[in-house]
């Protein structure tokens, strides 16, 4: 007689959920670090939209994926480094190296653009990982999963770069929060903290925006700004527009 879930052993539990075909290449596609949605991982998996829903939702039955809700898109990512480990120990074993994710969107939107009313972008997603690597951002003391808060050191940072704090907290808004970015498929600040921090880097001129589109080009000062006040070492490019006096 086949065990049931709870009765049968945890470790072929999981070993089963990983060992079929699609689940397999569905986690191996997310060994990148970047979030896919189900009709992505269904193309990696060669299955139907709705046989992708079935694997994915096994998946995070076991715990092996989380999913991030965005509007209408669902994005499903690694549950965490303990299922990246064991994925790349597989890995190693089988001898197969993982996809890398290769992103279609275009260069300059890509760079940097706005995401309604902050940043986003690879400056975007370098500036929250550089927060949080230096302890400026750390997660909402309530336990919100998707939540920021800002340390006594981080809110030094913001407020010599001009921002409010005490304005910014008290809009009608969430203050900060994890914003999963569209091109690189890795969280970048959302909120009204990261609104106030676009605020300073367009009146700074640290980047400008195209009057006709999303786009953010990185200034040479903004360059040098950002590497000043964050740490961060850019590598886009200088923007060629022309810019004012």
């Amino acid at each position: 007689m086949i065990a049931s879930r709870n009765t049968q052993d945890p470790v072929a539990r999981i070993a089963a959920a990983i060992g079929e075909r699609a689940r397999a290449r569905m986690l191996c596609a997310l060994l990148d670090g970047h979030a896919r949605t189900s009709t992505e991982l269904a193309a990696v998996a060669e299955v139907s939209p709705s046989t992708a829903s079935v694997h994915l939702s096994r998946l995070e039955q076991e715990c092996l994926v989380k999913v991030l809700v965005q509007g209408k898109h669902h994005y499903f990512s690694l549950a965490g480094l303990q299922v990246a480990n064991a994925l790349e120990s597989l890995s190693v074993l089988a001898g197969h190296p993982h996809p890398t994710f290769q992103p279609g969107t275009p260069k300059p939107l890509r760079a940097a653009r706005t995401c309604y009313d902050h940043m986003a972008g690879a400056l975007a997603v370098a500036l929250t990982e550089r927060m949080l690597r230096n302890g400026w951002l750390v997660p909402e003391p309530n336990g919100c999963p998707d939540a920021y808060e800002i340390s006594g050191q981080g809110s030094r940072v913001f407020t010599r770069i001009g921002i409010d704090l005490e304005m910014t907290r008290a809009l009608r808004r969430r203050f900060a929060y994890t914003c999963l970015d569209w091109s690189e498929r890795r969280p970048h600040l959302g909120g009204a903290l990261a609104a106030a921090l676009l605020q300073v880097a367009l009146q700074r001129k640290w980047v400008l925006q195209d009057p006709d589109g999303r786009a953010l080009e990185v200034t040479r000062f903004g360059r040098r700004e950002f590497l000043a006040h964050f740490g961060l070492q850019l590598e886009f490019p200088v923007p060629k527009m022309q810019r004012a006096k």
